[in-house]
């Protein structure tokens, strides 16, 4: 098998980097190897940045977003019984954010892929990339029983933290930056409408909180928990009752409950793999950066990068010049280490460290005040919060 470009993985990036090139006129193959179904139904991120949504939209991909997701143009900060609300637009310039389940970006990306792009192969698990410093990269993977190769002219991994694409790097040209956070995150959908229209994030004496939803009538929620958390070990009345501590206000706002869907337990790491670039190998996505998801920029994050790589693919189509080629992987890591930034302070301004003496503890309120009441310091959460763009 033969193409341009061969990208691993069917998530959102491999999906829309296949969009941006097949729109550009460049042939490519994307190797998923879970089935469709499970690719439209893992449940992942649900806030897309302006950025986000106007790429979406702008390949034709953004009609039921438009229809089915929630704009929001805030977001909530609680500490001490107090909500502060960030007004986005009015602090960026107009931007926004959109809360649109992964899920949904991934059905309507393989939909516009079977319609109009390129093959799209699923159960086709990824064996191993070669000869990516050779000038053609062979690709090979296992379908329907037989074990095959795919020879491209690119290579791209969007196969996730785990997949094998990062393994192509030698040794030698790989550096590695991480950090293991010693709390989680207990999330669970719940069958109840949203207690509040935008995200409300609350840092509490007992640990961090967060309100989110997936429609009007689906909430999900997050309680920061220690690291290897079981969440069977949760009932569903322990649960809320936490949510509805850490939720405390000083006014008459109520968590409404409602029955449990889902319940899991999503770890916390910042992690980034420098270069992002091995000859002709490219990584994208969460193969070579995971921020914790305090600051809601993982699939962001992504997106980041393949629309750089679909730039510089159809440059290099245009003009012959590998200029941008060259350049993507620092021009992307200029993207990635400000989201890593961000990230990394909004875990840290929202969660209790297992370890906190009371003067760390006063210091994150100290940090939320001067957010609450100098417009500068909010200001600098709003530009980050809405989305970095891209180099």
């Amino acid at each position: 098998m033969r193409t341009t470009v061969g990208i691993i993985g069917a998530g959102p990036a491999g999906l829309l980097l296949a969009r941006l090139l097949h729109r550009a006129g460049i042939e490519s193959v994307v190797l998923e190897s879970r089935d469709r179904a499970y690719v439209e139904h893992r449940q992942r991120a649900g806030v897309l940045e302006q950025g986000t949504a106007d790429v979406l939209r702008a390949v034709g991909a953004g009609e039921r977003m438009d229809r089915e997701g929630l704009r929001h143009d805030g977001i909530e900060l609680r500490f001490e019984r107090r909500r502060h609300r960030v007004d986005l637009p009015a602090l960026t310039g107009g931007r926004s954010v959109t809360v649109y389940a992964q899920t949904e970006v991934c059905k309507d990306l393989i939909a516009l892929q079977l319609k109009e792009g390129g093959p799209l192969l699923f159960e086709a698990q990824a064996l191993a990339v070669r000869d990516a410093e050779r000038g053609r990269p062979r690709i090979s993977f296992r379908h329907q029983g037989r074990e095959e190769v795919l020879e491209c002219d690119y290579a791209v991994g969007c196969d996730g933290f785990w997949g094998v694409a990062r393994s192509a790097f030698p040794a030698e040209v790989r550096r590695v930056y991480e950090r293991t956070y010693p709390y989680a995150w207990l999330g669970v959908l719940a069958d109840v409408a949203p207690s509040h229209d935008e995200l409300v994030y609350a840092r509490h004496e007992r640990g961090f909180a967060l309100l989110s939803m997936r429609s009007p009538s689906v909430s999900r929620l997050y309680l920061q928990v220690p690291a290897g958390t079981d969440a069977g070990r949760w009932s569903e009345r322990e649960i809320w009752d936490e949510l509805e501590r850490r939720f405390e206000t000083g006014d008459d706002w109520r968590l409404a409950r409602g029955p449990l869907i889902q319940k899991s337990v999503t770890p916390m790491r910042s992690f980034v793999h420098e270069p992002m670039r091995h000859g002709r190998l490219f990584l994208a996505g969460d193969a070579a950066h995971i921020v914790p998801p305090s600051g809601a920029k993982g699939l962001n994050l992504a997106v980041g990068d393949v629309v750089t790589l679909a730039r510089a693919l159809v440059h290099e189509k245009e003009t012959g010049s590998a200029g941008l080629l060259d350049a993507y992987s620092a021009t992307c890591l200029r993207r990635v280490w400000q989201a890593e930034r961000f990230s990394c302070e909004m875990t840290t301004l929202l969660h209790r460290p297992p370890d906190a003496t009371a003067f760390d503890l006063r210091l994150q309120l100290a940090r939320l005040e001067r957010i609450a009441s100098s417009r500068a310091a909010e200001t600098d959460l709003a530009e980050a919060y809405t989305g970095f763009p891209p180099g």
